[in-house]
């Protein structure tokens, strides 16, 4: 079982999320908190500028960036379409 914590700037951008993306993002945590690497999410590492931190799909448009703290611990860092990727 994994831990999740939640950025400032995650609880910031949450807030601009469509309600129906937020339903689907429900169904992933559930997903997550067992198995971040769970084949539904499509998790992967990050490069470049963001290689401390990895990625997961809630729809083919919105992602999270997150990082782990502990084997069991990580980090929501940011919430969006890919524009969160350049920022």
């Amino acid at each position: 079982m994994i831990d999740i914590y939640f950025s400032p700037r995650f609880k910031k951008s949450i807030k601009k999320i469509p309600y129906e993306v937020i339903e689907i993002l429900t169904q992933k945590q559930s997903l997550f908190i067992i198995n971040p690497f769970n084949p539904a999410l499509k998790t992967h590492k990050l490069t470049g500028k963001l290689s401390q931190y990895y990625s997961f799909s809630i729809t083919n448009s919105y992602r999270i960036i997150f990082e782990f703290l502990s084997k069991n611990k990580v980090i929501f860092i940011n919430i969006g379409t890919h524009e969160i990727y350049k920022s």
